[in-house]
This record gives C-alpha cells, structure tokens and sequence, in this order.
C-alpha cells in the first residue's frame, strides 16, 4: 500500500494561494453581476433612456447568468482543490 506523503509547508500555503484567488475571482464576477444589475434598473428606470430600454433589459438578464457561471467557476474548482490536495 501506498501512503502519500505529507506536504510540506510551501504546497500547504501555495494551496492556500490557489483558494483564495478562486475565491477572488468568485467576487469579481459577484461584483460584475451586481453592476450590470444595477446598472440595468438605472436605464429602466430612468425616462431619459427610453431609447436604451432593450440594453437594460439584457444587462438585467445577463446579470444571474453571470452570477451562476462565478458560482459554478467557484464550485468546480474547489472540487478540484478537494479532490487532489486533500489536507
């Protein structure tokens, strides 16, 4: 039988590294989503943009696509995490 051996401290914390930059990159899509959401009940809203009306509509239903891709990205790469650096 095989045991592995254990990981010495510069993989614990380049494995510490590579979780936090997913989560990074998590809250950048988060903040991404938040902006085209945002950014899309400002066009609705205001009667100024009437012309825009359609951009609006499409930043407000690209918002939780772009929400869902971050929360999948996050997800399946913390599986992966788990799967080959088990600590």
């Amino acid at each position: 039988m095989s045991q592995k051996a254990p990981l010495i401290t510069r993989d614990v914390l380049a494995i510490e590294r590579t979780r936090l930059a997913n989560e990074r990159t998590f809250l950048a899509y988060f903040r991404t989503a938040v902006v085209f959401l945002s950014a899309g009940f400002a066009i609705l809203e205001m009667s100024a943009l009437e012309e825009i009306r359609p951009l609006g509509w499409f930043l407000l239903c690209l918002s939780p696509i772009i929400l869902a891709v971050g929360i999948g990205r996050l997800v399946y790469i913390r599986a992966h995490i788990k799967k080959y650096y088990q600590l």
